[in-house]
């Protein structure tokens, strides 16, 4: 039997980079395209996966034997602070079709994105596959956390119910090529990119919401499709996985900014603005379970993270490369 894995959202960050990986790597090495496998990169001009008719017609349309689940209402801070109720209504429904249907279409494995910011606000770090349910998140995502926690519940229920091999992938924060820039609702590495981008063509000062302070762990992109290729291949566990670069690896968004700064060129007025929410300081995660899990199977490509460094310069590089092909810039005035 062929084997045809259906990526939701695949017009997105993560989906493009999948793609990228899937059609890159080596045919049949770890990362890479096995014979016989079918990749389905599909959008929301497919079918609106809030609504159950539509969501059934997608997979009736693919028939897949895997679903990379990645579609989902997304957004920045100041978005979710906004519409939480919208955040969690949305993507509520687009989780519950999408495991509904994987159910009754028989698909044999799916594996949902989920976010660090489903664990508790009040925590003790590091945080751990062990600790998503131990208090509600920060009330700055709470639409959004409370309805990715509810893939988890899902998961399991689906499991001992029905035997269901559903999981899921819980991503630090993620940035690389495709990724949203629209300055009204882009999450932090492409807000600054873009912003920074705009002060140099505007000759205009370049303003950090924020101290600057916060500490984050980044994922680039490419890295984290290699890991949910990898989950596809290795993994059936119910209990999700930290997708994470390790806790030694954050960086403040001040360091961050520096960095956009010296990789954009910028040489104007450069400041942070206190005013604006910082969100949460920090929330580091362990990425212990997941190295273990990896390096069991000795036989297999290693895995390393590309260097921050590296990741942001490309990013930033095939923005500006981009800015007039097909970014996704939003609206600019």
């Amino acid at each position: 039997m062929s084997t045809v894995v259906l990526v939701t959202g695949g017009s997105g960050l993560v989906g493009k980079a999948i793609e990228h990986v899937i059609n890159t790597e080596p045919e049949s090495s770890r990362f890479g395209k096995r014979p016989g496998e079918k990749w389905v990169f599909a959008n929301s001009t497919e079918g609106d996966l809030k609504d159950p008719v539509q969501t059934e017609k997608l997979f009736e349309k693919y028939k897949p034997t895997h679903v990379i689940h990645l579609a989902a209402l997304v957004g920045g801070l100041f978005k979710n602070m906004k519409y939480k109720l919208t955040f969690l209504r949305d993507n509520t429904l687009i989780n519950d079709n999408v495991l509904h249907f994987s159910h009754t279409k028989n698909v044999q494995k799916v594996i949902s994105c989920l976010s660090t910011c489903v664990f508790p606000d009040k925590v003790t770090y590091p945080l751990d596959e062990t600790k998503i349910h131990d208090g509600p998140p920060h009330e700055s995502n709470f639409g959004y956390a409370n309805a990715k926690r509810m893939v988890d519940v899902m998961n399991h229920a689906y499991k001992e119910e029905f035997g269901c091999n559903f999981t899921s992938a819980i991503p630090t924060n993620v940035f690389g090529p495709h990724d949203n820039f629209d300055l009204e609702d882009s999450h932090v590495i492409p807000g600054l990119i873009h912003k920074c981008y705009r002060a140099k063509q505007n000759n205009t000062p370049f303003a950090v919401s924020g101290t600057g302070k916060p500490l984050r762990q980044f994922i680039f992109s490419y890295d984290l499709a290699r890991l949910f290729i990898w989950m596809l291949r290795e993994y059936d566990d119910v209990e999700p996985v930290i997708l994470s670069v390790g806790e030694e690896e954050e960086v403040s968004i001040k360091s961050v900014a520096d960095k956009i700064v010296k990789t954009v060129g910028f040489q104007g007025e450069y400041k942070f603005d206190s005013t604006k929410a910082d969100g949460q300081f920090r929330k580091p995660a362990s990425n212990k379970r997941l190295l273990t899990l990896m390096s069991q199977n000795k036989n297999e490509q290693q895995f390393k993270f590309t260097p921050f460094d590296e990741a942001l310069e490309y990013t930033v590089k095939w923005f500006v490369e981009n800015y007039n092909k097909g970014a996704r810039i939003g609206k600019v005035a």
